[in-house]
């Protein structure tokens, strides 16, 4: 199930939804640039914060979308450090968890209508090379949408083994896969009958 908007009014719920997709693809890239060593990963993530307290979702919020990937960043921390060492593995990680939490700031305040629109609008210019901005709109809206989904999975499957004593292994990372390819199977199925894909 794709995430709904908070119901909300926020003064980030108040921006247009072409800057907030806007800011996202900036920040994110400043993220991936900035952070290259601890102190900056540790003040991108900060970023992410004061972005959720100034929009005034508030760091509860921020505190739940960061537990809800727990498990996904424990996965992405554990394979980074096998082969690129732990300092590479901490900043890049944080890297990650600071483009997802912005991500979900965008998702949580902004309905999908909205963003769908804002996006089919700035891909308008492409139609000269035969793409289609409404499904190349709806494409990227659906990739945004499904972050804290696959984040949401992580940890359910994860309370779940806890439940049955099991402790967390390479199990785990194929349960995941696996659900999240059902997921993505039962989106493409709706998608379909809908006469969208």
């Amino acid at each position: 199930m794709i995430p709904l908007a908070l119901a909300r009014r926020t003064p980030l719920h108040r921006v247009p939804a072409g800057v907030k997709l806007t800011a996202l693809v900036v920040l994110s890239i400043a993220c991936t640039l900035v952070a290259h060593r601890p102190i900056g990963a540790a003040t991108a993530l900060a970023a992410t914060l004061a972005i959720y307290l100034v929009g005034g979702i508030g760091p509860r919020e921020w505190g739940r979308q960061l537990w809800r990937v727990k498990w996904l960043v424990v996965l992405l921390a554990a394979m980074q450090a096998i082969f690129l060492g732990w300092e590479a593995a901490l900043t890049g990680t944080v890297r990650i968890v600071g483009i997802i939490l912005l991500a979900a700031a965008v998702t949580l305040t902004t309905p999908m209508g909205e963003m769908l629109t804002s996006v089919e609008r700035i891909l308008a210019p492409l139609r000269f090379v035969r793409v289609d901005p409404a499904r190349a709109a709806f494409t990227i809206a659906l990739a945004i949408a499904v972050i804290p989904v696959i984040g949401s999975l992580a940890s359910q499957i994860r309370e779940a083994q806890r439940a049955r004593g099991v402790r967390l292994g390479v199990r785990w990372v194929v349960t995941l896969l696996v659900n999240a390819l059902r997921h993505a199977d039962d989106v493409g199925d709706a998608l379909t009958a809908r006469g969208i894909a």
